[in-house]
């Protein structure tokens, strides 16, 4: 979760972008105060997050812009639908814009895509998480938008897992050398999660006995396989698939008898959704 006075600082930065040198055009054009209307409109179908990043964006240029939020975050908005509405100055209205649109088209875009993935695998036990292939300085956002989606957040940042990956086992010699490091060191608070990639390195990391063990880059046909095994030899163990994970592919991932299924195209690869901002006032 982020907070406030963290989200108000991205905001600032955010405005200082695009407000580095003022707005010549608004201010030759507006040299006034003037009331204006800005209604904010989804121009197709999705779910909607970002809504508190946009409020700041006014509140933080002018606090006297008022803004109404008609959808609450998580929703579903309907192509057309009006997602909110601005009244006040209109020249704040137009140095905001595109601020405010930013956060919300790109974290909308983040939950829109993961509800789709949690929809595909809605008939199954199957979690869609996400990882931590996030925009640098702006992860608690984006893994807000995840939630919002319907989807779980996988690790916040190093310290919340001990994650033992490829090159961890490459450098220190093998999976069951890295396991006894990490229960030397943790003493058992933070649970441990092995990346295999090879039946070999399945059968060491259940000898090991970890509380995850991830499965990354197999086939189907692999991954059943897998499942197979962990569940009869280590049947506490939860079991995560990660690398490659589509849409056109999660779904029959999810059906192997996976717990998790890790999709890092969450965040790193949603597309911004289309959301305009349209204005109506006079000028005097």
């Amino acid at each position: 979760m982020i907070e406030p006075f963290l989200a108000r600082d991205l905001v600032r930065q955010a405005l200082s972008e695009d407000l580095l040198y003022g707005d010549p055009t608004t201010e030759a054009l507006f040299p006034k105060p003037f009331d204006a209307i800005g209604d904010v409109v989804a121009k197709e179908d999705l779910v909607l997050a970002g809504l508190d990043l946009f409020e700041i964006v006014f509140q933080v240029l002018d606090p006297t812009v008022r803004f109404e939020p008609v959808f609450s975050p998580g929703q579903v908005v309907p192509k057309g639908g009006l997602i909110a509405r601005l009244t006040g100055d209109g020249r704040s209205i137009l140095k905001g814009e595109r601020t405010a649109l930013n956060f919300m088209q790109r974290l909308s875009g983040i939950a829109t895509l993961t509800r789709q993935f949690v929809e595909a695998v809605k008939e199954t036990s199957a979690q869609v998480v996400d990882t931590r292939k996030t925009t640098p300085g702006y992860r608690a956002l984006e893994k807000k938008a995840v939630r919002l989606g319907g989807g779980g957040n996988h690790r916040f940042h190093l310290g919340d897992l001990i994650l033992i990956k490829d090159n961890h086992i490459a450098l220190v010699g093998g999976i069951k050398e890295a396991v006894a490091h990490a229960r030397a060191y943790s003493g058992h608070p933070l649970k441990i999660e092995v990346e295999v990639n090879t039946f070999e390195e399945l059968e060491e990391a259940i000898l090991a006995l970890p509380e995850i063990i991830m499965l990354d880059n197999m086939d189907d046909a692999a991954i059943k396989k897998a499942v197979s095994r962990i569940r009869s030899a280590a049947p506490g163990v939860l079991i995560e698939v990660s690398g490659g994970v589509t849409l056109a592919s999660v779904k029959a991932i999810a059906h192997t008898g996976v717990d998790l299924i890790s999709v890092g195209a969450l965040t790193h690869s949603a597309p911004a959704v289309d959301i305009s901002l349209e204005t109506e006032g006079q000028h005097a």
